[in-house]
């Protein structure tokens, strides 16, 4: 059900679960809630078809995300693997086979890509709200629901899918942490004659207009539709990231890829955002905060549509399994899944704030076919606490590491 958000006086409406947010997220949870019966409503601020600026990258676990809700990934443009550049060196690998996701990733736009998945939410029996902007309600310490275009939802859960931190996250003190790293991106599309590849090409050395190495890449996805998503990239550790240009940036590497990839002009103004790395808190009673709202983002790539769609299922399945205890298990079974990963990949990122570690720490990453390989798992968020092989062990240890140098890399990070 569609519907637009029209200023009424103070109507109350009960229902079993609500959720802040349309984007992929959001809909994941809308999708799997409306699925099993369950009576939920979206409130979306953006109007139905919004566009949301990405790189608009699926990894093979958005794939077998989308998968597990039976979303047909028909218009998407299929990805095999990733071609990783760093200084002279290039490796294109595919994306691993035999393991517990599929060998393929893909590109799909994100305005045809959220619109896509949402249309899937109200077809299977969600209500959602477009153009209407809705804030928790919190009566004794506990969200009772939201308030929206004049009238107040109340559910036993509130799913806050919201995206980057914004007014919602803030009232529920599901802020960024100040302390963890942050990044910034921009991207913009244009014209190619190589728009059907199969691979994602990514740039892993990058310099700022003054020669100093970016922790970040630059990225060319193709999107199957005769044009490609051109994008930078960078982490907030870098020495002097206040003061980069992000258009600069992207200006730099547009001049690499321009003739190799006989790119056209940009099709659009390039825009920036920002992704969160981190959340101060994401639970607490009655609400649960899914996808960038909570931190889910891979700070070694800024990809976390995989993690929102994962996250926004599994607060559903929380829900449904006992739905007193939904936040508390919530928070307990996504933390078992992620943390570890993500924390590493937050201390790494201070790491490679210092140019000459970062400098070393690209010729190790693609320079055998095993570190290359292990890279790859990274960058495609192919690992996590569960993972097997190389990878896997790799993460244990760089986890049992980092955190031993976590005090040092804080007090020598790159000021900012």
């Amino acid at each position: 059900m569609i519907s637009l958000c029209r200023w009424q006086a103070g109507g109350v409406q009960q229902r079993d679960l609500l959720v802040i947010g349309g984007g992929p997220a959001g809909a994941a949870a809308a999708i799997r809630a409306a699925r099993a019966g369950v009576n939920v409503t979206v409130f979306e601020k953006g109007p139905h078809g919004r566009d949301k600026v990405c790189g608009d990258g699926l990894t093979p676990r958005a794939v077998a995300a989308l998968d597990e809700l039976d979303i047909d990934l028909a218009p998407a443009h299929r990805i095999d693997g990733l071609r990783m550049i760093a200084g002279k060196t290039t490796r294109e690998l595919a994306w691993p086979s035999g393991t517990r996701f599929p060998d393929h990733g893909a590109v799909w736009p994100r305005k045809r890509f959220d619109t896509h998945l949402i249309d899937v939410a109200i077809e299977a029996g969600a209500e959602v709200r477009f153009e209407c902007e809705a804030l928790p309600t919190v009566e004794a310490g506990r969200v009772t629901g939201v308030a929206a275009g004049g009238d107040t939802y109340t559910a036993p859960l509130t799913i806050l899918a919201a995206g980057a931190q914004g007014a919602a996250a803030k009232l529920l003190g599901a802020a960024r942490d100040p302390d963890e790293p942050f990044g910034l991106a921009i991207r913009a599309y244009a014209e190619t004659p190589r728009h059907a590849e199969r691979h994602l090409e990514a740039c892993l050395s990058l310099r700022d207009e003054h020669g100093t190495p970016v922790p970040g890449y630059g990225w060319m996805f193709p999107a199957g539709d005769g044009t490609v998503n051109i994008g930078v990239g960078a982490l907030s550790t870098m020495k002097g990231f206040k003061k980069l240009n992000l258009n600069t940036l992207l200006e730099q590497y547009a001049s690499i890829v321009r003739e190799p990839w006989t790119l056209g002009p940009y099709l659009d103004k390039p825009r920036a955002w920002r992704l969160p790395m981190s959340c101060i808190k994401r639970h607490g009673p009655g609400w649960v905060a899914v996808g960038d709202a909570a931190g889910f983002v891979n700070p070694m790539n800024g990809e976390g549509i995989d993690y929102g769609l994962e996250s926004g299922m599994l607060a559903v399945d929380c829900f449904l399994d006992n739905s007193a205890t939904a936040a508390e298990q919530y928070d307990l079974l996504v933390g078992q899944r992620f943390d570890s990963f993500l924390r590493t990949g937050r201390r790494f990122s201070f790491l490679i704030g210092h140019p000459l570690l970062l400098r070393t720490g690209l010729r190790v990453a693609v320079g055998t076919q095993t570190t290359a390989d292990i890279t790859l798992a990274v960058m495609g968020n192919l690992v996590d606490s569960t993972t097997p092989g190389a990878a896997g062990r790799v993460l244990r240890l760089a986890d049992r590491v980092l955190r031993i140098a976590d005090p040092l890399l804080r007090r020598t990070r790159a000021a900012p």
